[in-house]
């Protein structure tokens, strides 16, 4: 490619003299006003077409109680800025608007007002009461519960605070106070809950009032764990506690909580379970003669019985992840008749939810639906459940047309199989409903390479599947858990396409917390629930690298303040096990996981040396550290960790390495681990990667990493001068490789390089998931790499673009919702040349590398540039 560059703005960069715009942003759960403390991290993104724009400063207007309030805050500062006001009270609503002005004196418009509620609970206020069923006939029973109360004239606003040991949906007057799904989720529900705050102000009437809950296990009864260790930590039967706090315009304040006086008695719902799935006898439901049902004041409640008064539940704190919600539908893409004559809904994507089904029928009729991601020869292939049965059944009422979704039971599937509807079915009347956290889409990625493109798209959807308020490692099978390897490979990936930000440090406080609980040693799932806690390189490193992540993409050093003991805490306790030579050998490791060498039902049989991955990730963690330390003006600490992590740099390259630059594995995760980690000296890096590039040629550009190695191995050979290497690896569509998949018909990632082997037979191993985030995470490196758009400083304050043209790819292009506006990268052929193209969110400065080699420094706005 020539060096003659021409750089051209297009008519974007002309400034049209219409003054700057701002949005304000704050720390509420995505789609909500909500801030969960008295003092809400605030912020704003800026909207020009004003070419290299930069804020000098903003002024901020709150209104509160007819009051209004200015602050002002000097410089470019528009991220995570602490509240400049008086505290919130519980319950308080305020609002927030902000005005930009530029560096060259030009004022912005106003922004809009932004709502900003109080939803947390003030101190000493939590009074409700845990309750349940009095009499479960059996372990995890879900059940109904309910009460009646006045709500006298001249309301002024009524919230609801809520939380279970389980899944829970509160009703008032028969509406659903909100469309949250299997709230309040899943933490360590001995060492903390979290409430929903909700303004159910409009839903109330003056005079009598009933609201009803429909309860169910989910997550607090499951029975988690393997074989012989599997148990219920948190109980056997589910319970609720909630609170409505009634204010009146006279100041008067009244509070209906659960205590023994409420109702309750078993219900509709017979079986309840996130593996077993979930029965409903639509001949149960709860409606008296009048047709009222539970959750409408005056209805005839005889039978019921007074609720039970159950164990304590943890004072909840406020939310802080995101709501989980339905979030898209799909219909049936294809109806199949298997060889054995079942009929199966294909409906042509794998994900996760259930199925709502509209039917009609004779009472008593039943319809069973079976849920799995793939066929195996034409037939359901259950096998990769394991003891998961995810099978939901529904009883008919025999009342005309009957709709039902199941409620508290999800399932990862792709196909459905149906029995027992009566009639034929109209597969029109059987819909899949796609449900996780509910987070903004920030990232986009595309290719002129669809097999690349398809990729992709199965990286997003397993995203989807398994951020389902803990970071999953599957979504179908006895498993569910927030392995916390899989999502320390993975943050990156993540925090591009999807603002996860509240996601992640919500469960980095769990981590923190049974971090806690163990003395330092961060467990292999959070939260835990497999018995005694061990300690494991790169998955007990989560604590040190995801609130890294959280930094470099969110600017939230916050959340990596809060962390930072967390951190100490894991680098002192894996050093005590190091010992004085500063490299962790002969313990357990789960090591270069899932290895494509590795045998079937011995995934930790990897080709590299655990030792060598445990060490290497002593350094890591011990220099991210030493850097936060550094961040937060902790310079003493900074410089005891900088010589502890030189210290095991330094044991690293004694005992594994060669003078030559040959590692003792002699393994590509190896060499990527030196590399990418900078553990081996720049003079070491030229050699490693003509190795490491020799390795990967002689498996026929075939994948030979398991979870550490590969979401590095692509940085290491592009670092290291092996773009056409990385490209070949890449594309290779031969089994074991990131292709194979998408060449078999995956719409997901899989867990396995060959979850389902050529012949369509699904992989022999015991643990197979084809729903399995960790080796997507390549998608860091197509959107850093490929299209070129990367952070340059904490949350993109600086980016850098430095997009790579790849041989057999005619373009790609990655766009990504910055917290300071809209950024995007990417390249494509035309005719004889390259264009180039970039654009920089306001406030923000790029350095931009072109495919030639030529280096720019650009301010916000739109460039072009041609390469011949």
């Amino acid at each position: 490619m020539s060096s003659q560059t021409a750089q051209i703005k297009t008519e974007f960069l002309r400034d049209n003299g219409r003054p700057a715009t701002a949005r304000v942003i704050t720390d509420a759960p995505h789609g909500s006003d909500t801030v969960p403390t008295a003092n809400p991290l605030v912020g704003w993104v800026t909207e020009t077409e004003e070419p290299n724009w930069v804020q000098s400063s903003a002024e901020l207007e709150l209104k509160r109680a007819g009051r209004t309030v200015r602050r002002v805050v000097h410089g470019r500062k528009s991220v995570r800025i602490p509240w400049m006001f008086n505290p919130l009270e519980p319950r308080e609503e305020v609002w927030l608007r902000v005005q930009v002005t530029a560096e060259s004196g030009t004022a912005g418009k106003w922004s809009e007002w932004r709502r900003i509620f109080a939803g947390f609970l003030g101190k000493n206020e939590w009074t409700a009461t845990p309750i349940g069923l009095p009499q479960p006939c059996k372990a995890a029973q879900p059940g109904i519960l309910r009460a009646e109360f006045n709500v006298a004239p001249d309301l002024r606003r009524a919230t609801f605070y809520a939380t279970a040991v389980g899944g829970y949906q509160a009703v008032i007057n028969g509406t659903d106070v909100d469309d949250q799904v299997m709230k309040p989720g899943w933490t360590p529900f001995d060492l903390r809950t979290v409430h929903e705050t909700t303004d159910v102000t409009h839903l109330l009437q003056t005079g009598p009032n009933a609201i009803g809950v429909r309860l169910a296990g989910a997550w607090g009864t499951e029975i988690f764990g393997f074989r012989e260790n599997a148990r219920r930590p948190y109980g056997d039967q589910p319970r609720f506690a909630g609170q409505l706090i009634l204010e009146y315009n006279d100041g008067r304040t009244e509070t209906v909580a659960t205590n023994a006086r409420w109702q309750a008695t078993s219900g509709p719902i017979t079986e309840s379970g996130l593996y077993g799935g979930e029965s409903y006898d639509a001949r149960l439901r709860a409606v008296d003669g009048s047709n009222r049902t539970h959750a409408d004041a005056g209805y005839d409640a005889k039978a019921w019985v007074p609720a039970a008064v159950m164990d304590d539940i943890v004072v909840p704190q406020a939310r802080t992840s995101p709501f989980v919600r339905r979030l898209e539908e799909l219909p049936a893409t294809e109806v199949i008749r298997t060889p054995s004559g079942k009929t199966v809904l294909d409906f042509g994507q794998n994900l996760v939810g259930r199925l709502r089904i509209r039917v009609s029928g004779p009472a008593g009729a039943v319809v069973t639906l079976r849920h799995a991601e793939v066929l195996e020869h034409g037939e359901l292939g259950t096998r990769p459940l394991r003891r998961a049965e995810a099978t939901d059944r529904y009883t008919l009422s025999g009342e005309g047309v009957e709709e039902w979704e199941p409620e508290f039971t999800l399932h990862g599937f792709r196909y459905a199989e149906v029995s027992g509807w009566p009639g034929s079915l109209d597969p029109a009347d059987v819909v899949a409903v796609v449900i996780h956290s509910d987070m903004e889409r920030t990232g986009w990625f595309e290719t002129s390479h669809p097999l690349v493109a398809r990729l992709h798209e199965n990286i997003v959807w397993s995203l989807r599947g398994n951020f389902l308020y803990v970071p999953s490692d599957c979504p179908q099978r006895d498993e569910r858990l927030g392995w916390t390897g899989d999502i320390q490979i993975f943050a990156p990936t993540a925090s591009f396409l999807y603002n996860v930000r509240g996601f992640l440090d919500s469960w980095l406080v769990d981590l923190a917390r049974e971090q806690e609980r163990y003395d330092g040693i961060v467990p292999f799932v959070v939260p835990h629930i497999l018995g005694p806690a061990r300690p494991a390189a790169a998955w007990g490193d989560a604590a040190t690298i995801v609130p890294w992540v959280m930094q470099e993409r969110f600017a939230d050093i916050q959340t990596l303040e809060r962390q930072y003991p967390s951190m100490v805490a894991w680098v002192d306790t894996i050093l005590t096990l190091a010992g004085e030579n500063r490299r962790w050998e002969g313990a357990f490791q789960f090591g270069d996981w899932l290895d494509p060498d590795a045998p079937p039902n011995q995934p930790g049989k990897t080709k590299t040396d655990p030792d060598i991955v445990a060490t290497a990730y002593l350094y890591r963690s011990a220099d991210l550290t030493a850097r936060t330390a550094s961040l937060l003006g902790r310079a003493a600490e900074a410089e005891k960790y900088g010589n502890i992590a030189a210290e095991v740099r330094r044991a690293f390259l004694d005992g594994y390495v060669t003078v030559a630059g040959r590692i003792m594995s002699d393994s590509p995760t190896a060499y990527a681990l030196a590399i990418v980690f900078d553990i081996a000296p720049p003079h070491q890096h030229p050699a490693m990667g003509f190795r490491l590039a020799h390795l990967v040629e002689a498996a026929g550009y075939r994948i030979s990493t398991g979870f550490v190695g590969t979401p590095i191995i692509q940085d290491a050979l592009t670092r290291t001068g092996h773009l056409d290497v990385a490209t070949r690896l890449l594309t290779e569509v031969e089994n074991p490789s990131w292709l194979y998949p998408v060449t078999m018909g995956a719409t997901t990632v899989w867990e396995r390089w060959d979850s389902m082997l050529p012949d369509g037979s699904i992989n022999p191993g015991s643990m197979t998931s084809f729903n399995h985030y960790a080796l997507g995470a390549v998608g860091d490196w197509l959107h850093r790499v490929v299209a070129g758009l990367a952070p340059d400083g904490p949350g993109y304050e600086r980016l850098w673009i430095e997009p790579r043209v790849l041989e057999g790819f005619d373009s790609a292009a990655a766009e990504h919702l910055t917290p300071y506006g809209t950024a995007r990268a990417g390249w494509r052929r035309a005719d004889d040349y390259v264009v180039v193209e970039a654009t920089v969110p306001p406030n923000t400065v790029a350095t931009i590398v072109l495919p030639d080699g030529m280096k720019h420094q650009v301010g916000s706005g739109a460039h072009r540039w041609e390469i011949f």
